[in-house]
Parts: C-alpha cells; structure tokens; sequence
C-alpha cells in the first residue's frame, strides 16, 4: 500500500515537471528577411511591411510567453528589404504597402531558421467608373 501511495504522489509531480520543462524550453524562431521589388526586378524603397505571426498545430501558442514580439511593423532600405527580427516559427502573415503599386498580403508557413522571401508589387490596376 505504501508503494501505491508513493506511486499515486510521483505520477502528478513527473507530468509537472515535464510541463514545466517543455515551457522553459526556448520556442523556435526564425530570422526573417523580406525582400520588395518591382515587376522589373527594382527594389522599392520605403515600403512599408507588417509581419504578424499566428499559431499553428506544429508551433503552438502555448510555447511562447508575453516577451516573445509577434508582430513587426518596418519600411525597406535601399536595396529593399525588410529585416524582421527573430520571431517565432509557424503562420506568419506578410503585407507590403508602397504607394503607386497594389497592396501585397499572404500567409507563409514558416520552418526554417532563416527565411528569405521575395514580393513582386504590381502596378495599380485600371479603375472604371459606371457614371
């Protein structure tokens, strides 16, 4: 009986142990480099981008504290990107705005410890009017 008791006591304190293990464990992040040009391949100087993550089933949100930035606002340099600065790994969506060219947004799924992705703006579409 003794046994079962010590047994019954060790059981709840190994699962908190491992719970509390599995949340000090740093969450997996991702240096991310966002990189705008132009249908011509010219980089847009000045655009601005807001990087917001979500969770997803592989990278829960329950892995990251209050400390961990989920969301970036910036503007490219001259050779247009946009450095973000480590964030978390899973769903991250990505919009860019520059004047004269059409707004560009979409969700990556994001893996990798380091990320390069590359946006192509549009020029304006034509705009009609039924007056």
């Amino acid at each position: 009986m003794r046994n079962w008791l010590r047994f019954a006591l060790a059981v709840p304190l190994l699962l908190w142990s491992a719970a509390a293990f599995a949340a000090s464990t740093p969450p997996p992040m991702t240096k991310l480099t966002v990189v705008v040009k132009t249908q011509g391949g010219h980089a847009i100087i000045g655009a601005g981008v807001k990087v917001h993550w979500s969770a997803n089933k592989k990278h829960p949100a329950v892995r990251f504290g209050k400390a961990v930035n989920t969301t970036f606002e910036l503007r490219t340099n001259q050779e247009g990107q946009a450095n973000i600065p480590p964030i978390p790994q899973g769903n991250i969506l990505i919009q860019v705005m520059a004047k004269g060219y059409q707004t560009f947004g979409q969700t990556f799924d994001v893996d990798d410890e380091v990320k390069t992705v590359e946006v192509t703006l549009n020029p304006p579409q034509q705009q009609y009017t039924a007056h």
